[in-house]
C-alpha cells in the first residue's frame, strides 16, 4: 500500500507548501522559513455539488459606491478611505501594548452609539479584562456584545445566527479549528481561520476587523498569505513609551495607502491629533544650531516636522554616523553631497541626525531640510526659526521638484512661519502667497548662502 502523507512543511513567508523541509523557499526565496505541520484531510467534491463557473464581460460589469460607515473617528476614517466599508475584512497590527485592542473598542464604542450592532470577539483577555478597561473610556451602548472565545466553528456559529453589524476578532493568532491538528498561531490555523472569516465577511456583507500579532521585523506574524487575503492592511506604529501613535495603511482595495492618521494615547483612551504639525513641532528649541523644519507630506495631509543634526570631529579613527527616524543610508549619501560638491570636510566628522518626536519619514522632500541642519550644526550658525525647508536633492547638488509644494506652503503659513525655502522649478506652481516669502533655490549651494 502506498504510505499516506503524515505531514507538510509550509513557508511562514507565504505560505508555499513542500513535502520536505528545504533551506529556500522556491516561490519567494526566502532562507530558513519552512515548519513542519500535520497534512489536512482533502475534500472530494462531486460534479454535482460543484456550482458551474460564470464568465462575465468586463464591460458589462455594473459598479456602485462602497457603502461607507463612518466611524466619528476622522483620523480613522481618513486612513481607510472615507470611513469603513461594509462586507470588508481589515487586518489591524502593531507592537504589543501601542494600542490596537484600545482603538478597535473604542470604534465599537461610537458605532454602537449610533446604533450599529457590534460583536467584539476577544481570544486574549477576559470579559472582567475588557470590562476594565471599557470603564475608562466612558459608557458603552447595549448594541455592543462581548464573546470571549477561541474555537473557530462556534466563532462561527455565533456571527451567522446573529448577524452583527461589525465584528471584532482579537486575535487571529489565537483562534484554532477543530479538523486542524496543529497548534493556534501555526500556517494552518491562522490561513485556515482568515479564510473562513474572510467568506463571512463577503456572503454576510459583515465587516470584520482582525488583530494581528507582529514579529520582531514588524511585519504581521504568521504566512504572508494573510495580508494579501484581506481588504486593508493598517500598521499602528509609534513608540510605545511616547504619548502620539501613527496608524498607517500599507493596503487598501478602497481608498488610498498614502494616508496617515495620528493619535494620542492617553488615560481614558486614545484621542485624535487634529493638527499633527503643531503637536510635532511642540518644544522646538529657539535659536539652536542644527534644527531646521522640514516639511512632509503623508497622503494629502503636509506634516511640518523638526530635523535635529549634531556634527563634531570624532576622536576615533572611524567617523560614526547614526540616523533615527529617517533612512540612514541616505544620510550618508547627503554627507557625500556636501563634501564632493561644496568641499564641506565632514570625512573626519561625527554625525547624528534625529526627527524630533519619534516620527519616521522617509519622503526625498525632507532632503534638502536634512542638509541644512547639518550645515547648521558644522558651522554652529542657526537657521532662521520663522523657516520651512523642503526639496530633494540629487547627487550634483541640485534640488529638484516635490509634489504638493502650495499646500506644504499654505501648511507652513497657517503655523505662522513666514519665509519657505523651496525648489526654483516650484517657485511658478506655488505663485504669490499673502505673508509668506517664498524662496527658490536649483541648488544646495544657493540655499546655504541664503542663510549666511
Amino acid at each position: 500500500m502506498a504510505k499516506t502523507k503524515k505531514t507538510v512543511f509550509f513557508c511562514q513567508n507565504c505560505g508555499h507548501e513542500e513535502a520536505k523541509w528545504l533551506g529556500q523557499c522556491p516561490a519567494c526565496k526566502e532562507w530558513n522559513t519552512f515548519v513542519e505541520e500535520k497534512a489536512l484531510p482533502t475534500k472530494s467534491v462531486g460534479q454535482a455539488e460543484r456550482k458551474r463557473a460564470e464568465v462575465l464581460s468586463l464591460s458589462n460589469v455594473k459598479t456602485v459606491g462602497e457603502d461607507r460607515i463612518k466611524t466619528a473617528m476622522e483620523e480613522l476614517d481618513r486612513v481607510l478611505g472615507g470611513g469603513i466599508v461594509k462586507g470588508s475584512l481589515v487586518l489591524v497590527g502593531g507592537d504589543p501594548g501601542i494600542g490596537k485592542s484600545t482603538l478597535l473598542l473604542q470604534v465599537c464604542q461610537t458605532l454602537g452609539q449610533k446604533g450599529e450592532s457590534v460583536l467584539y470577539i476577544s481570544g486574549e483577555e477576559s470579559a472582567r479584562q475588557i470590562k476594565l478597561r471599557a470603564d475608562r473610556m466612558g459608557e458603552f451602548s447595549e448594541h455592543v456584545e462581548l464573546l470571549c472565545e477561541t474555537n473557530l466553528e462556534s466563532v462561527e456559529d455565533v456571527i451567522r445566527n446573529r448577524k452583527p453589524g461589525m465584528v471584532v476578532i482579537d486575535s487571529i493568532q489565537t483562534m484554532y479549528s477543530e479538523e486542524i491538528g496543529s497548534a493556534p498561531g501555526s500556517v494552518s490555523q491562522v490561513r485556515e481561520a482568515t479564510n473562513t472569516l474572510m467568506h463571512l465577511a463577503k456572503g454576510l456583507g459583515i465587516t470584520i476587523f482582525i488583530v494581528g500579532h507582529v514579529t520582531k521585523e514588524g511585519t504581521v506574524a504568521g504566512p504572508r498569505v494573510l495580508e494579501h487575503m484581506v481588504d486593508t492592511v493598517l500598521y499602528f506604529e509609534g513608540d510605545r513609551h511616547a504619548s502620539y501613535r501613527i496608524l498607517r495603511g500599507v493596503k487598501n482595495r478602497f481608498g488610498s495607502t498614502n494616508e496617515i492618521g495620528v493619535f494620542e494615547m492617553r488615560e481614558n483612551g486614545l484621542k485624535e491629533v487634529k493638527n499633527p504639525s503643531e503637536f510635532m513641532l511642540n518644544g522646538r528649541p529657539e535659536n539652536a544650531s542644527g534644527s531646521v523644519v522640514a516639511c512632509s507630506m503623508e497622503g494629502t495631509r503636509p506634516i511640518l516636522l523638526e530635523i535635529q543634526a549634531l556634527v563634531c570631529h570624532t576622536n576615533f579613527g572611524m567617523p560614526r554616523r547614526t540616523a533615527a527616524g529617517t533612512d540612514y543610508n541616505r544620510v550618508n549619501l547627503l554627507m557625500a553631497v556636501l563634501e564632493k560638491r561644496l568641499g564641506m570636510p565632514l570625512g573626519d566628522c561625527d554625525a547624528y541626525v534625529n526627527i524630533a518626536g519619534g516620527i519616521k519619514m522617509n519622503e526625498p522632500a525632507i532632503d534638502l531640510g536634512i542638509v541644512m541642519a547639518l550645515v547648521s550644526s558644522y558651522q554652529n550658525r542657526p537657521v532662521d526659526e520663522h523657516t520651512v525647508v523642503f526639496g530633494e536633492v540629487g547627487l550634483s547638488g541640485e534640488v529638484r521638484a516635490v509634489s504638493m509644494a502650495k499646500q506644504r506652503v499654505m501648511e507652513a503659513k497657517k503655523l505662522g512661519f513666514n519665509t519657505c525655502v523651496i525648489p526654483e522649478v516650484s517657485k511658478e506652481t506655488v505663485g504669490n502667497i499673502d505673508g509668506m516669502k517664498i524662496v527658490g533655490v536649483s541648488n544646495v549651494g544657493e540655499a546655504i548662502s541664503y542663510f549666511r
